[in-house]
């Protein structure tokens, strides 16, 4: 099983997928990264249609700030608790040099997403890009974390 699929260009997507990624794209643009000047922004895809946006929050104190995917799924699960999250796309750019391909998800992010991926049973999708080239595409984050830790390990 090839769990990463690539394209070349935006150009190649569903027209469903693309237009999320704009939506991330958009919200990359609002990011507050006057520290890293490494915007990140999300968009994430419910089951009920509905589209929820985030981008990284950065903090002169650096463990204060918050990711884009961080963002983004805890303002959809608290606004939309029992909507499964079909998608995420994850867009990135560094505002001193041009973001030519895809970065992943940093390790938090991978397990927040994972908790919500094993609590709604169902997997959670993931595109990256960066500002131009490739789109990366995973099934689901057990790609991205495969030794996980979840609840099993608390009983």
């Amino acid at each position: 099983m090839e769990y990463l699929k690539r394209y070349s260009s935006v150009k190649e997507l569903s027209q469903e997928d693309h237009d999320l990624l704009m939506q991330a794209i958009q919200s990359r643009e609002l990011a507050y990264a006057p520290y890293s000047h490494f915007r990140v922004g999300s968009a994430i895809k419910l089951a009920n249609g509905v589209v929820v946006t985030g981008n990284n929050q950065e903090n002169a104190v650096y463990p204060s700030g918050l990711c884009a995917e961080r963002v983004a799924i805890f303002a959809a699960r608290s606004s939309y608790p029992e909507v499964i999250i079909e998608t995420i796309a994850i867009t990135c750019r560094h505002e001193e040099q041009h973001t030519d391909k895809p970065f992943t998800s940093c390790g938090s992010c991978r397990q927040v997403m994972l908790e919500y991926e094993l609590n709604q049973q169902e997997p959670i999708r993931i595109l990256f890009y960066g500002e131009s080239g490739e789109v990366w595409e995973v099934p689901n984050t057990k790609v991205l974390l495969p030794f996980f830790f979840d609840k099993s390990a608390l009983i």
